[in-house]
Protein backbone atom coordinates (compact mmCIF):
# COMPACT_ATOMS: atom_id res chain seq x y z
CA UNK A 1 0.00 0.00 0.00
CA UNK A 2 1.52 3.26 -0.97
CA UNK A 3 2.32 5.94 2.15
CA UNK A 4 0.89 8.93 0.40
CA UNK A 5 2.16 10.75 3.93
CA UNK A 6 5.16 11.16 2.26
CA UNK A 7 4.56 12.20 -1.18
CA UNK A 8 6.24 15.48 -1.57
CA UNK A 9 4.35 18.32 -3.08
CA UNK A 10 1.27 16.81 -1.64
CA UNK A 11 -0.44 18.18 1.10
CA UNK A 12 -2.95 17.38 3.90
CA UNK A 13 -5.21 19.25 5.55
CA UNK A 14 -6.36 21.44 3.34
CA UNK A 15 -10.21 21.96 4.48
CA UNK A 16 -11.37 23.44 7.73
CA UNK A 17 -11.30 19.99 10.30
CA UNK A 18 -14.97 19.59 10.53
CA UNK A 19 -15.47 19.26 7.00
CA UNK A 20 -13.96 15.88 6.89
CA UNK A 21 -17.05 14.27 8.92
CA UNK A 22 -19.32 16.02 6.61
CA UNK A 23 -17.68 14.78 3.65
CA UNK A 24 -17.19 11.73 4.31
CA UNK A 25 -20.90 10.99 6.53
CA UNK A 26 -23.20 8.22 4.89
CA UNK A 27 -24.24 9.14 1.03
CA UNK A 28 -27.32 7.19 1.41
CA UNK A 29 -29.14 7.86 4.90
CA UNK A 30 -31.34 5.01 5.87
CA UNK A 31 -34.63 5.15 6.16
CA UNK A 32 -36.76 5.52 9.11
CA UNK A 33 -39.63 2.95 9.77
CA UNK A 34 -42.68 5.40 8.50
CA UNK A 35 -40.00 6.17 5.75
CA UNK A 36 -39.51 2.70 5.01
CA UNK A 37 -43.27 1.82 4.89
CA UNK A 38 -43.99 4.30 2.42
CA UNK A 39 -41.29 3.33 -0.09
CA UNK A 40 -42.89 0.04 0.65
CA UNK A 41 -45.92 0.86 -0.40
CA UNK A 42 -45.17 2.19 -4.10
CA UNK A 43 -44.31 -1.53 -4.40
CA UNK A 44 -46.41 -2.96 -7.15
CA UNK A 45 -45.69 -6.69 -6.12
CA UNK A 46 -45.17 -7.84 -9.74
CA UNK A 47 -46.05 -11.67 -9.82
CA UNK A 48 -43.13 -11.96 -12.74
CA UNK A 49 -40.92 -9.49 -11.15
CA UNK A 50 -38.32 -7.90 -13.66
CA UNK A 51 -36.34 -6.63 -10.40
CA UNK A 52 -35.33 -10.24 -9.33
CA UNK A 53 -34.19 -11.56 -12.60
CA UNK A 54 -32.19 -8.32 -12.72
CA UNK A 55 -30.46 -9.16 -9.02
CA UNK A 56 -27.41 -11.65 -9.30
CA UNK A 57 -28.52 -13.22 -6.11
CA UNK A 58 -32.14 -13.56 -7.25
CA UNK A 59 -33.54 -12.49 -3.99
CA UNK A 60 -37.21 -12.34 -3.65
CA UNK A 61 -37.85 -9.10 -3.98
CA UNK A 62 -41.25 -8.75 -4.01
CA UNK A 63 -41.73 -10.64 -0.79
CA UNK A 64 -39.15 -8.54 1.20
CA UNK A 65 -40.60 -5.52 0.23
CA UNK A 66 -44.14 -6.74 1.25
CA UNK A 67 -42.96 -7.44 5.28
CA UNK A 68 -41.58 -4.64 5.11
CA UNK A 69 -44.82 -3.29 4.69
CA UNK A 70 -46.97 -5.53 6.76
CA UNK A 71 -43.97 -4.51 9.34
CA UNK A 72 -41.96 -7.64 9.75
CA UNK A 73 -38.65 -6.21 8.80
CA UNK A 74 -36.81 -8.71 9.77
CA UNK A 75 -38.59 -11.27 8.66
CA UNK A 76 -37.74 -9.17 5.31
CA UNK A 77 -33.92 -9.66 6.25
CA UNK A 78 -34.16 -13.45 6.63
CA UNK A 79 -35.72 -13.62 2.99
CA UNK A 80 -32.78 -11.20 1.76
CA UNK A 81 -30.09 -12.93 3.62
CA UNK A 82 -31.38 -16.09 2.49
CA UNK A 83 -30.16 -15.68 -0.51
CA UNK A 84 -26.91 -12.54 0.06
CA UNK A 85 -25.37 -13.22 3.33
CA UNK A 86 -23.45 -9.67 2.88
CA UNK A 87 -26.96 -7.99 1.76
CA UNK A 88 -25.96 -5.82 4.12
CA UNK A 89 -22.64 -4.13 2.23
CA UNK A 90 -24.94 -4.63 -0.65
CA UNK A 91 -27.47 -1.99 -0.30
CA UNK A 92 -24.83 0.30 0.39
CA UNK A 93 -22.99 -0.17 -2.38
CA UNK A 94 -24.82 -2.04 -5.45
CA UNK A 95 -25.04 0.02 -8.84
CA UNK A 96 -28.97 -0.85 -7.88
CA UNK A 97 -29.63 2.04 -10.70
CA UNK A 98 -28.63 -0.80 -13.40
CA UNK A 99 -29.89 -3.72 -11.76
CA UNK A 100 -33.25 -4.29 -9.79
CA UNK A 101 -33.47 -0.31 -9.83
CA UNK A 102 -33.01 -0.32 -13.32
CA UNK A 103 -35.73 -3.11 -13.68
CA UNK A 104 -38.26 -2.09 -11.77
CA UNK A 105 -41.75 -0.98 -14.02
CA UNK A 106 -41.77 2.12 -11.62
CA UNK A 107 -39.04 3.03 -13.29
CA UNK A 108 -39.89 2.19 -17.10
CA UNK A 109 -43.49 3.54 -16.11
CA UNK A 110 -42.19 7.01 -14.01
CA UNK A 111 -38.58 7.23 -14.28
CA UNK A 112 -38.50 7.28 -10.59
CA UNK A 113 -38.22 3.34 -9.05
CA UNK A 114 -39.28 1.76 -5.84
CA UNK A 115 -35.90 2.28 -3.63
CA UNK A 116 -34.76 -1.37 -3.57
CA UNK A 117 -31.72 -0.80 -1.98
CA UNK A 118 -32.79 1.53 0.82
CA UNK A 119 -35.41 -0.68 1.74
CA UNK A 120 -32.80 -3.60 1.75
CA UNK A 121 -30.68 -1.45 3.64
CA UNK A 122 -34.00 -0.91 6.44
CA UNK A 123 -34.42 -4.84 6.74
CA UNK A 124 -30.84 -5.70 6.87
CA UNK A 125 -29.66 -2.99 9.45
CA UNK A 126 -32.84 -4.00 11.70
CA UNK A 127 -31.29 -7.80 11.37
CA UNK A 128 -28.06 -7.00 12.35
CA UNK A 129 -29.34 -4.92 15.36
CA UNK A 130 -30.29 -7.82 17.23
CA UNK A 131 -28.77 -10.53 19.59
CA UNK A 132 -27.84 -14.05 17.55
CA UNK A 133 -27.85 -15.32 14.26
CA UNK A 134 -30.29 -15.86 12.25
CA UNK A 135 -29.36 -19.18 10.51
CA UNK A 136 -28.13 -22.28 12.40
CA UNK A 137 -25.78 -24.30 11.53
CA UNK A 138 -26.47 -28.54 10.35
CA UNK A 139 -24.22 -30.85 12.41
CA UNK A 140 -20.90 -31.78 11.62
CA UNK A 141 -19.83 -33.20 8.60
CA UNK A 142 -16.37 -33.72 10.00
CA UNK A 143 -14.92 -32.41 6.18
CA UNK A 144 -13.01 -29.25 5.97
CA UNK A 145 -12.70 -26.71 3.28
CA UNK A 146 -9.47 -24.01 2.50
CA UNK A 147 -11.42 -20.64 1.49
CA UNK A 148 -8.15 -18.33 0.56
CA UNK A 149 -9.53 -14.76 0.31
CA UNK A 150 -11.36 -12.83 2.37
CA UNK A 151 -13.51 -11.24 0.23
CA UNK A 152 -17.35 -11.21 -0.56
CA UNK A 153 -17.10 -14.15 -2.83
CA UNK A 154 -14.81 -15.65 0.17
CA UNK A 155 -16.95 -15.33 3.38
CA UNK A 156 -20.28 -15.99 1.22
CA UNK A 157 -18.81 -19.41 0.12
CA UNK A 158 -17.36 -19.76 3.65
CA UNK A 159 -20.73 -18.85 5.78
CA UNK A 160 -22.86 -20.84 3.47
CA UNK A 161 -20.53 -23.75 3.64
CA UNK A 162 -20.47 -23.88 7.32
CA UNK A 163 -24.34 -23.73 7.60
CA UNK A 164 -23.92 -27.26 5.93
CA UNK A 165 -21.72 -28.64 9.14
CA UNK A 166 -18.21 -28.13 7.24
CA UNK A 167 -15.50 -26.48 9.34
CA UNK A 168 -13.87 -23.74 7.06
CA UNK A 169 -11.06 -21.70 7.70
CA UNK A 170 -10.65 -18.12 5.69
CA UNK A 171 -6.99 -16.90 4.69
CA UNK A 172 -6.37 -13.96 3.87
CA UNK A 173 -3.21 -11.81 2.63
CA UNK A 174 -4.43 -8.79 4.32
CA UNK A 175 -4.36 -7.38 8.26
CA UNK A 176 -7.98 -7.31 7.88
CA UNK A 177 -10.95 -9.42 6.19
CA UNK A 178 -13.32 -8.07 4.05
CA UNK A 179 -11.52 -7.64 0.61
CA UNK A 180 -12.87 -5.23 -1.17
CA UNK A 181 -16.03 -3.92 1.05
CA UNK A 182 -12.87 -3.36 3.51
CA UNK A 183 -10.66 -1.89 1.02
CA UNK A 184 -11.87 -0.83 -2.48
CA UNK A 185 -14.82 1.28 -1.66
CA UNK A 186 -15.11 4.86 -1.35
CA UNK A 187 -15.67 5.73 2.17
CA UNK A 188 -18.59 7.84 2.37
CA UNK A 189 -20.36 4.55 1.16
CA UNK A 190 -19.87 2.40 3.95
CA UNK A 191 -18.80 4.62 7.45
CA UNK A 192 -18.55 3.36 10.87
CA UNK A 193 -16.51 0.38 9.69
CA UNK A 194 -19.14 -1.34 8.55
CA UNK A 195 -17.49 -3.90 6.76
CA UNK A 196 -16.21 -5.31 9.97
CA UNK A 197 -19.33 -5.26 11.53
CA UNK A 198 -20.94 -7.23 8.92
CA UNK A 199 -17.96 -9.71 8.89
CA UNK A 200 -18.12 -10.28 12.85
CA UNK A 201 -22.23 -10.74 12.06
CA UNK A 202 -21.36 -12.94 9.61
CA UNK A 203 -19.22 -14.81 11.75
CA UNK A 204 -22.11 -15.57 14.19
CA UNK A 205 -22.91 -18.62 12.22
CA UNK A 206 -19.93 -20.62 14.08
CA UNK A 207 -17.77 -22.96 12.12
CA UNK A 208 -15.37 -20.22 10.47
CA UNK A 209 -11.97 -19.29 11.37
CA UNK A 210 -10.19 -16.29 9.94
CA UNK A 211 -6.31 -16.32 9.70
CA UNK A 212 -4.66 -13.09 7.98
CA UNK A 213 -1.61 -12.30 6.93
CA UNK A 214 -1.26 -15.07 4.54
CA UNK A 215 -1.21 -15.63 1.14
CA UNK A 216 -1.44 -17.83 -1.39
CA UNK A 217 2.28 -18.24 -3.16
CA UNK A 218 3.96 -16.93 -0.08
CA UNK A 219 2.89 -18.41 3.45
CA UNK A 220 0.28 -20.96 1.50
CA UNK A 221 0.93 -23.63 -1.74
CA UNK A 222 -2.09 -24.15 -3.47
CA UNK A 223 -0.59 -28.22 -3.57
CA UNK A 224 -0.10 -28.15 0.29
CA UNK A 225 -4.39 -26.97 0.44
CA UNK A 226 -5.40 -29.70 -1.28
CA UNK A 227 -3.66 -32.21 0.97
CA UNK A 228 -4.81 -30.61 4.38
CA UNK A 229 -8.41 -29.63 3.59
CA UNK A 230 -11.47 -31.83 1.65
CA UNK A 231 -11.83 -28.89 -0.61
CA UNK A 232 -10.30 -25.29 -1.67
CA UNK A 233 -12.30 -22.23 -3.28
CA UNK A 234 -10.05 -19.37 -4.23
CA UNK A 235 -11.38 -15.73 -4.11
CA UNK A 236 -7.93 -14.16 -4.34
CA UNK A 237 -9.14 -11.18 -6.23
CA UNK A 238 -6.82 -9.39 -8.12
CA UNK A 239 -4.04 -7.87 -6.33
CA UNK A 240 -1.86 -6.34 -9.58
CA UNK A 241 -2.72 -3.04 -10.73
CA UNK A 242 -2.74 -2.34 -14.76
CA UNK A 243 0.18 -0.36 -16.50
CA UNK A 244 -0.30 3.10 -18.04
CA UNK A 245 3.05 2.26 -20.16
CA UNK A 246 3.64 6.14 -20.85
CA UNK A 247 6.34 8.64 -20.18
CA UNK A 248 6.66 9.04 -16.37
CA UNK A 249 4.57 6.61 -14.78
CA UNK A 250 7.32 6.21 -12.16
CA UNK A 251 6.83 10.09 -10.84
CA UNK A 252 6.52 9.95 -6.95
CA UNK A 253 3.06 11.59 -7.66
CA UNK A 254 1.56 8.68 -9.86
CA UNK A 255 -0.50 6.56 -7.81
CA UNK A 256 -2.63 2.86 -7.99
CA UNK A 257 -5.81 4.87 -7.28
CA UNK A 258 -6.76 1.33 -5.74
CA UNK A 259 -4.00 2.04 -3.05
CA UNK A 260 -5.13 5.38 -2.44
CA UNK A 261 -8.88 4.48 -2.24
CA UNK A 262 -7.54 1.86 0.78
CA UNK A 263 -5.56 3.94 2.46
CA UNK A 264 -8.16 6.51 3.24
CA UNK A 265 -10.82 3.85 4.05
CA UNK A 266 -8.15 2.34 6.64
CA UNK A 267 -7.47 6.27 8.10
CA UNK A 268 -8.61 7.22 11.69
CA UNK A 269 -8.23 11.07 10.49
CA UNK A 270 -9.36 11.82 6.52
CA UNK A 271 -7.66 14.73 7.05
CA UNK A 272 -4.43 13.06 7.50
CA UNK A 273 -4.39 12.22 4.04
CA UNK A 274 -2.73 14.66 1.60
CA UNK A 275 -4.35 15.68 -1.46
CA UNK A 276 -2.96 17.45 -5.08
CA UNK A 277 -4.51 21.20 -5.72
CA UNK A 278 -5.10 19.48 -9.25
CA UNK A 279 -5.52 15.77 -9.56
CA UNK A 280 -5.71 13.39 -12.42
CA UNK A 281 -7.75 10.32 -12.44
CA UNK A 282 -7.35 7.76 -15.68
CA UNK A 283 -10.36 5.54 -15.93
CA UNK A 284 -13.66 5.01 -16.32
CA UNK A 285 -14.62 2.75 -14.19
CA UNK A 286 -16.48 2.48 -10.75
CA UNK A 287 -12.62 2.72 -8.77
CA UNK A 288 -11.69 5.97 -10.81
CA UNK A 289 -15.21 7.53 -9.78
CA UNK A 290 -13.95 6.71 -6.10
CA UNK A 291 -11.30 8.08 -6.49
CA UNK A 292 -11.93 11.26 -8.15
CA UNK A 293 -14.61 12.44 -5.86
CA UNK A 294 -12.72 11.94 -2.63
CA UNK A 295 -9.60 13.81 -3.86
CA UNK A 296 -12.41 16.24 -4.03
CA UNK A 297 -13.86 15.81 -0.95
CA UNK A 298 -10.18 15.90 0.63
CA UNK A 299 -10.02 19.82 -1.15
CA UNK A 300 -8.57 19.26 -4.42
CA UNK A 301 -9.04 22.42 -6.60
CA UNK A 302 -9.98 20.06 -9.83
CA UNK A 303 -9.77 17.08 -10.62
CA UNK A 304 -10.55 15.57 -13.67
CA UNK A 305 -11.59 11.96 -15.10
CA UNK A 306 -10.04 10.89 -18.17
CA UNK A 307 -11.23 8.06 -19.97
CA UNK A 308 -10.48 6.46 -23.68
CA UNK A 309 -13.31 5.64 -24.70
CA UNK A 310 -16.68 7.80 -25.25
CA UNK A 311 -18.82 8.32 -21.76
CA UNK A 312 -21.81 5.25 -23.23
CA UNK A 313 -18.54 3.24 -22.67
CA UNK A 314 -17.64 4.20 -18.95
CA UNK A 315 -17.98 0.77 -16.79
CA UNK A 316 -18.83 3.73 -13.54
CA UNK A 317 -22.69 3.69 -13.98
CA UNK A 318 -24.43 6.82 -14.76
CA UNK A 319 -25.55 7.89 -10.96
CA UNK A 320 -21.82 7.19 -10.46
CA UNK A 321 -20.95 9.60 -13.17
CA UNK A 322 -23.51 12.27 -11.90
CA UNK A 323 -22.17 11.77 -8.63
CA UNK A 324 -18.43 12.70 -9.79
CA UNK A 325 -20.08 16.16 -11.91
CA UNK A 326 -22.26 16.46 -8.94
CA UNK A 327 -19.01 16.84 -6.65
CA UNK A 328 -17.18 19.33 -9.70
CA UNK A 329 -15.07 16.35 -11.05
CA UNK A 330 -14.70 16.92 -14.83
CA UNK A 331 -15.34 13.80 -17.08
CA UNK A 332 -13.34 14.09 -20.72
CA UNK A 333 -13.75 11.32 -22.93
CA UNK A 334 -11.86 9.90 -25.54
CA UNK A 335 -8.58 10.81 -24.63
CA UNK A 336 -5.17 8.60 -24.25
CA UNK A 337 -2.11 9.56 -21.93
CA UNK A 338 0.77 10.05 -23.98
CA UNK A 339 2.81 11.20 -21.10
CA UNK A 340 3.31 12.71 -17.44
CA UNK A 341 5.06 15.97 -17.38
CA UNK A 342 7.60 17.41 -14.92
CA UNK A 343 10.30 15.77 -13.10
CA UNK A 344 10.98 16.44 -9.41
CA UNK A 345 7.51 18.29 -9.79
CA UNK A 346 4.82 17.30 -12.19
CA UNK A 347 3.35 19.69 -14.24
CA UNK A 348 0.57 17.85 -16.01
CA UNK A 349 -0.11 15.23 -18.30
CA UNK A 350 0.06 15.07 -22.14
CA UNK A 351 -3.22 13.41 -23.97
CA UNK A 352 -4.13 12.43 -27.39
CA UNK A 353 -7.40 12.64 -28.62
CA UNK A 354 -8.52 8.83 -29.40
CA UNK A 355 -9.79 7.28 -32.26
CA UNK A 356 -12.84 4.72 -32.18
CA UNK A 357 -10.48 2.25 -31.13
CA UNK A 358 -9.00 3.91 -28.15
CA UNK A 359 -5.55 4.63 -29.64
CA UNK A 360 -4.01 7.82 -30.28
CA UNK A 361 -5.74 9.65 -33.75
CA UNK A 362 -5.18 13.29 -33.81
CA UNK A 363 -3.93 16.65 -31.19
CA UNK A 364 -2.64 16.21 -28.08
CA UNK A 365 -3.64 18.60 -25.15
CA UNK A 366 -2.55 19.18 -21.27
CA UNK A 367 -4.50 18.81 -18.22
CA UNK A 368 -2.28 20.48 -15.50
CA UNK A 369 -2.06 17.81 -12.45
CA UNK A 370 0.46 17.61 -9.79
CA UNK A 371 -1.17 13.97 -8.49
CA UNK A 372 -2.35 11.28 -10.83
CA UNK A 373 -4.53 8.40 -9.99
CA UNK A 374 -4.06 5.15 -12.13
CA UNK A 375 -7.51 3.38 -12.42
CA UNK A 376 -7.40 0.99 -16.02
CA UNK A 377 -7.97 -2.21 -14.51
CA UNK A 378 -6.83 -5.28 -12.08
CA UNK A 379 -5.21 -8.50 -13.02
CA UNK A 380 -4.10 -11.38 -11.22
CA UNK A 381 -0.65 -10.85 -9.43
CA UNK A 382 -0.09 -14.51 -9.99
CA UNK A 383 -1.86 -17.40 -11.12
CA UNK A 384 -1.57 -20.45 -8.34
CA UNK A 385 0.12 -23.21 -10.39
CA UNK A 386 -1.55 -25.78 -12.27
CA UNK A 387 -4.62 -23.98 -13.09
CA UNK A 388 -5.91 -23.53 -16.40
CA UNK A 389 -6.72 -19.85 -17.39
CA UNK A 390 -8.65 -18.02 -19.21
CA UNK A 391 -7.05 -14.51 -20.56
CA UNK A 392 -5.03 -13.37 -17.18
CA UNK A 393 -7.69 -14.88 -15.08
CA UNK A 394 -8.78 -18.26 -13.68
CA UNK A 395 -10.79 -20.69 -15.96
CA UNK A 396 -13.94 -22.35 -13.94
CA UNK A 397 -17.24 -24.30 -15.74
CA UNK A 398 -20.71 -24.04 -14.26
CA UNK A 399 -20.55 -22.85 -9.83
CA UNK A 400 -16.96 -22.04 -9.94
CA UNK A 401 -15.23 -25.19 -10.71
CA UNK A 402 -11.48 -25.35 -11.54
CA UNK A 403 -9.17 -27.27 -14.03
CA UNK A 404 -7.81 -29.36 -10.75
CA UNK A 405 -10.18 -31.70 -8.85
CA UNK A 406 -12.04 -29.86 -5.57
CA UNK A 407 -10.20 -26.89 -6.54
CA UNK A 408 -13.14 -23.95 -6.84
CA UNK A 409 -12.54 -20.60 -7.85
CA UNK A 410 -15.21 -17.23 -7.28
CA UNK A 411 -14.95 -13.27 -7.45
CA UNK A 412 -12.68 -11.10 -9.50
CA UNK A 413 -10.04 -13.36 -9.62
CA UNK A 414 -12.08 -15.48 -11.97
CA UNK A 415 -13.10 -15.04 -16.19
CA UNK A 416 -16.30 -13.93 -17.73
CA UNK A 417 -17.79 -12.00 -14.26
CA UNK A 418 -18.53 -8.35 -14.32
CA UNK A 419 -16.41 -7.46 -10.83
CA UNK A 420 -19.80 -6.53 -8.52
CA UNK A 421 -19.85 -7.27 -5.35
CA UNK A 422 -23.19 -8.57 -5.69
CA UNK A 423 -22.07 -11.13 -7.96
CA UNK A 424 -19.03 -12.40 -5.76
CA UNK A 425 -21.21 -13.49 -3.36
CA UNK A 426 -23.53 -15.29 -5.73
CA UNK A 427 -20.60 -17.21 -7.07
CA UNK A 428 -19.30 -18.09 -3.32
CA UNK A 429 -22.37 -18.99 -2.49
CA UNK A 430 -23.10 -21.43 -5.86
CA UNK A 431 -19.95 -22.82 -5.38
CA UNK A 432 -20.43 -23.73 -1.83
CA UNK A 433 -23.39 -25.64 -2.94
CA UNK A 434 -21.30 -27.72 -5.26
CA UNK A 435 -18.79 -28.26 -2.89
CA UNK A 436 -21.01 -29.42 -0.50
CA UNK A 437 -22.50 -32.22 -3.16
CA UNK A 438 -19.30 -32.55 -4.25
CA UNK A 439 -18.53 -33.55 0.04
CA UNK A 440 -21.40 -35.33 0.46
CA UNK A 441 -21.49 -37.51 -2.45
CA UNK A 442 -24.90 -36.03 -4.05
CA UNK A 443 -23.21 -35.64 -7.39
CA UNK A 444 -20.26 -36.61 -9.27
CA UNK A 445 -17.46 -34.19 -8.95
CA UNK A 446 -16.11 -33.32 -12.44
CA UNK A 447 -12.75 -31.19 -13.25
CA UNK A 448 -12.88 -29.01 -15.95
CA UNK A 449 -11.43 -29.76 -18.89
Amino acid sequence: MANFETTPGVVAARLPEDAYARNFSDAEPPLDPHEARVAADRCYFCHDAPCIQACPTEIDIPLFIRQIQTGLPEAAARTILGQNILGGMCARVCPTETLCEGACVREVAEGKPVEIGRLQRFATDAMMARDGHPFARAPATGRSVAVVGAGPAGLACAHRLAMHGHEVVVMDARAKPGGLNEYGIAAYKAPDDFAQTEIRWLLGVGGITVKTGVRLGRELSLAELREDYDAVFLAIGLAGVNALAVEGETHDHVHDAVDFIAELRQAAEKRRIPVGRNVVVIGGGMTAVDAAVQAKLLGAEHVTMVYRRGRDRMSASEHEQLRAASKGVRIITGAVPLRVLGTDTMSGVEFAYAGDGSEPAGGTFIVAADQVFKAIGQRLEQAPGGLRLDGSKIAVTGPGRTSLDMVWAGGDCTAGGDDLTVTAVAEGRDAAEDIHGALMGKGARIAAE
